[in-house]
């Protein structure tokens, strides 16, 4: 989740009221307050909801729902008469551009943190470590307009942020802090993407870094915004709620003409809910009129239709408003989870185990008899760790996370070989021999079944190792299995062997290979096995 820093005096300014009555109640519309210190507090709030990463975003919140300021915030925009071209060789480099002008920035040192700060984090939470989003912020007097996207070959040079001397892109990718961290979104395609204004003067080369020229300090008064990347509402939801937090600071929003449409709009959408069904999800009686008042708490735009209809107008800066029921959520919130009556179930019944997890605690019997200790992976990892590091294939059917805080937290896991790996990684200064294993749920195209592996390292970890521990597994578990030769990358060839059962692969057994060692930064050979449980008689079939 993300951690936000919240000074007191600037959120007392925005809030208008005092930061005790922050405090007490800032925990109840979903947030966590990590630390308290002299001028400032920390806070950590859902990845599901970007627009509370700056203080201007949790003023907003806090004025709703403490009856300062009710309904749905408003933010007129005007056009710029400013213009932003496309080069259409972006298509399928980086496709999608969002821009918008803020002029009348009144910035202190306060201020100017909170804008970095939301820059970054919207960097991880909706931009997926800047590969499906990545944002530039610009002091709009430095340049010149209307502004240009291009596909600019990697010789072109400019003077990149905290940097005095020029540089072309490709060093940049190679020399600059950010270029090394970012060089894997853009290194691959023959031209990488840059914004220029109309002097030909660099602005960004996205998603790595901004010119130096357009660095925006204490002194700049008015912005331009630029988002780029390769999912069209992801780019708009940022460029979305960093205008509507600049609104909130007093600045004045402006569009910009891009392929002859004005953005952004911050228009609201609308819903039209039930409240019989609210009612009976939350399990409380509300009324139109009832439900209303509480969504008008919440930021939100709201009136009775009839007797069991409410019209609600979504801010733009919800991104995470997809379905009725996360309205719903917000009613709760603002009714007070505290107030809702606890009850005990209608009904008793008896329970018994899933077959599932009969399969599973056999299995961790099975591991524990051979000695070796269980761990307990996080559901979400990376593509990098599940295929890149293993030099495995990527899956199709992999399941993304749409708000993701890290980049170590993208993907819900489909295979937990890798993140045993992981396990040793973090162990490497643990004595040896290390034998670990894992059972639990991986999901592959939204479909989630169960798997089970183990490792072993020390230097005398082989094939031979590898093939035994797996068969007694297998044999426990009363698997009738054969085996063949595999041609899974992630082994050494000649020493790796598929799981055969009726004629389909269910797992695979063998030792890692050297490169797969290196990326994983481990010293000792390692003997391994996977296999899926749904094997295993008696799984249950769904």
């Amino acid at each position: 989740m993300a951690v936000i820093t919240l000074p007191y005096k600037y959120l007392e300014r925005l809030t208008r009221t005092d930061r005790k009555t922050i405090l007490d109640k800032v925990a109840l519309i979903g947030s966590d307050v990590e630390r308290i210190e002299e001028d400032h507090a920390d806070v950590e709030f859902f990845p599901d909801r970007p627009d509370l990463f700056s203080p201007e975003g949790v003023a907003r919140a806090m004025r709703g729902y403490l009856g300062i300021e009710t309904g749905l915030p408003t933010y007129p925009v005007k056009p710029s008469g400013i213009k932003f071209t496309i080069d259409p060789q972006l298509a399928n480099i980086r496709p999608v551009l969002g821009a918008a002008v803020i002029r009348g920035v009144s910035f202190d040192d306060e201020s100017i943190q909170s804008i970095m700060s939301l820059q970054e984090s919207l960097h991880w939470a909706v931009g997926r470590g800047r590969s499906k989003v990545a944002i530039g912020i610009h002091d709009m007097d430095t340049v010149r307009p209307p502004f240009h996207y291009i596909a600019s070959r990697p010789s072109r040079g400019f003077i990149p942020l905290d940097f005095k001397e020029k540089m072309t892109m490709a060093e940049i990718l190679e020399k600059h802090p950010k270029g090394r961290d970012y060089a894997k979104i853009v290194k691959d395609f023959p031209l990488y993407p840059l914004i220029v204004d109309d002097d030909d003067h660099v602005l960004s080369f996205p998603p790595i870094i901004n010119g130096e020229r357009t660095r925006v300090t204490i002194d700049t008064k008015s912005i331009l915004l630029d988002t780029t990347g390769t999912d069209k509402r992801a780019v708009g939801v940022a460029v979305n709620i960093i205008c509507t937090a600049m609104a909130e600071a007093g600045a004045n929003i402006e569009s910009v003409e891009i392929g002859g449409v004005q953005t952004p709009t911050l228009a609201p959408a609308e819903r039209t809910v039930s409240v019989m069904e609210c009612s009976r999800l939350l399990g409380i009686d509300l009324t139109a009129a009832t439900m209303a008042d509480l969504l008008r708490k919440m930021r939100f735009g709201a009136e009775p239709v009839g007797v069991g209809k409410v019209r609600a107008q979504v801010p733009c800066y919800r991104a995470d408003i997809m379905h009725d029921w996360d309205l719903f959520e917000d009613v709760a919130i603002a009714y007070g989870y505290d107030k809702i009556q606890d009850l005990p179930p209608k009904t008793f019944t008896v329970g018994k185990p899933h077959p599932v997890q009969v399969n599973a605690v056999l299995a961790r019997e099975a591991f524990c008899g051979l000695g070796y200790l269980e761990v307990m992976p996080f559901t979400l990892t990376s593509e990098d760790v599940l295929y890149k590091r293993m030099q495995r294939p990527g899956r199709p059917g992999v399941l993304h996370v749409m708000h993701p805080i890290s980049i170590e937290n993208t993907v819900v896991r489909t295979e937990l070989l890798p993140l045993l790996l992981e396990f040793l990684t973090l162990n490497r200064h643990r004595e040896l021999p290390q034998r670990l294993f894992t059972v639990g749920d991986v999901v592959d195209s939204c479909h989630t079944y169960q798997q089970a592996s183990g490792v072993s390292t020390h230097p005398e970890a082989d094939f031979s190792e590898a093939y035994a521990s797996a068969d007694a597994v297998l044999h426990e578990l009363s698997v009738d299995y054969t085996v063949k030769e595999s041609a899974d990358p992630a082994f050494i060839e000649g020493r790796r062997g598929d799981i055969i059962v009726t004629g389909k692969k269910i797992g695979v057994f063998g030792e890692i290979h050297p490169a797969v060692l290196t990326a994983f930064e481990l010293e000792h050979p390692v003997a391994v096995f996977e296999f899926d449980l749904r094997a295993v008689p008696g799984y249950p079939v769904l």
